[in-house]
């Protein structure tokens, strides 16, 4: 970019677009940890804390994040528990000067024990109705996940901006190449599934878990990377541990899951496939901001000789785990 994103987000700036909107900023501001965009919490005069985020200039197109916020302002009209964007001024999106955002209500809440089956079971009823809400309609603006956009064109984008050290180009090339092999394998074993809308970044940081007597249990937040693709998506991220414990993890969260949507063991092929992708889309990720200052100083070891050394360990020890039986297979 010509000059870095966000350059230009000043703590008056932030206010005058508060401001812009009817809200009375009282000068308190925090900054919440958000990499891809500018969030922070904000006070309010007369009011009640809020959450504004200023979105990356050129990431989606205002229809997309439209899109969005119709579909997260469809689940909570349903009451599930997600954090919607505030109505000000009959929209969610704003603009003010060059800048694009969106103000939520400020929600409370700690990480989630995903070691917990009561709680994992529970995440499953919301997260199923979540999808029964996604299956009604698609996204047109959004994408869907595929091997073509988390896999192929990153992996081309990182080889075509060198990022790659020389002297590790070919371990790296072959072995991607190896990888992206089996993940279209598993693809072919999990046959046609129909994509549905999803959270698309389902991990314990976007789920708050509330002790609220009103609003006990999760609340899903940050719906950036909303996209369609296949239910299983939303929950291999909530699995970690041995094979034996992530087998456990999905039984707790399909008990719940399955009360409200029919969920395709198929889709359970998906799972080593989809964190490989995950892992090749990471680093073109970083790499595709790094003219982002914010970046090099969180991320200090990306493009690093290590860097890519492990990220090469790291996708051969996916290769043979795509071939392995999928969860629950006998």
């Amino acid at each position: 970019m010509a000059t870095p994103p966000f350059e230009n987000l000043t703590p008056d700036r932030i206010l005058d677009a508060l401001d812009s909107v009817g809200l009375m900023p009282d000068g308190r501001l925090l900054t919440l940890n958000s990499y891809e965009n500018r969030v922070y919490q904000a006070g309010i005069e007369d009011g009640p804390m809020v959450v504004v985020k200023f979105y990356r200039p050129g990431r989606w197109p205002d229809e997309a994040i439209g899109e969005e916020h119709r579909f997260v302002a469809e689940l909570a009209e349903r009451e599930i528990p997600v954090v919607a964007p505030l109505v000000l001024r009959n929209a969610t999106l704003h603009h003010h000067a060059d800048l694009r955002f969106a103000v939520f209500p400020r929600v409370g809440g700690r990480a989630p024990e995903l070691s917990d089956a009561a709680t994992l079971e529970w995440m499953g009823r919301f997260l199923g109705r979540i999808h029964a809400v996604g299956a009604l309609a698609p996204y047109h603006a959004r994408p869907t996940l595929d091997i073509a956009s988390f896999g192929e064109e990153p992996r081309d984008w990182l080889l075509a901006n060198g990022f790659i050290p020389d002297d590790l180009l070919p371990a790296w090339r072959s072995t991607v190449e190896q990888a992206l092999d089996g993940v279209r394998r598993c693809f072919d074993r999990a046959g046609a599934f129909t994509p549905i809308r999803l959270h698309g970044d389902c991990h314990g940081g976007n789920v708050l878990w509330s002790e609220s007597p009103s609003t006990p249990g999760p609340q899903f937040v940050d719906f950036d990377d909303s996209r369609m693709g296949p239910a299983v998506q939303d929950l291999w991220m909530l699995l970690s541990g041995t094979r034996e414990d992530m087998s456990r993890q999905l039984g707790d969260v399909l008990a719940g899951y399955e009360d409200f949507h029919d969920f395709s063991l198929r889709e359970l092929h998906l799972i080593e496939a989809l964190r490989t992708l995950r892992l090749i889309h990471y680093s073109a990720w970083i790499a595709r901001r790094w003219d982002d200052p914010a970046f090099p100083a969180a991320f200090p070891w990306f493009n690093t000789q290590r860097y890519w050394q492990d990220r090469i360990l790291e996708l051969r020890e996916q290769i043979p785990l795509m071939d392995e039986r999928p969860l629950w297979s006998t």
